[in-house]
């Protein structure tokens, strides 16, 4: 099965940018839609972005137009660009993969995610 492991977080001023990654292992990358999710204290997890096994992509109205999700199978690694963050962007972001149909990048239904990689904004 596939192992997941986030990198790139940290503490960042309002209208700042960070990218997240998210190198995967064990199972072959193509197999797998990939997401990313996030989830802030006292809240449930939900859903940022995902892409596709072909590199479709899916995203939360809440991120539209800031945030970008992209894979590089060379690599075997799923990215989240996000610029023009907010305070309220702050929470643990954790990546997740799904067998899935080649042209679907469903927002839900993950069956492996990795550790996460906390992300602050500050104002």
């Amino acid at each position: 099965q596939v192992q997941l492991a986030e990198s790139g977080g940290g503490l960042v001023q309002a209208g700042g940018s960070l990218r997240l990654s998210c190198q995967t292992s064990g199972d072959t990358f193509s197999k797998y839609a990939m997401g990313w999710f996030r989830q802030c204290p006292g809240k449930e997890r939900e859903f940022v972005a995902a892409t596709s096994r072909i590199g479709g992509t899916n995203y939360a109205d809440s991120v539209k137009g800031r945030f970008t999700i992209s894979r590089d199978y060379a690599e075997n690694t799923v990215y989240l660009q996000m610029n023009l963050l907010k305070p309220e962007d702050t929470a643990v972001y954790y990546c997740a993969a799904k067998t899935a149909p080649p042209f679907v990048a469903p927002p839900m239904g993950y069956d492996y995610w990795g550790p996460g990689t906390q992300v602050t904004v500050s104002s």
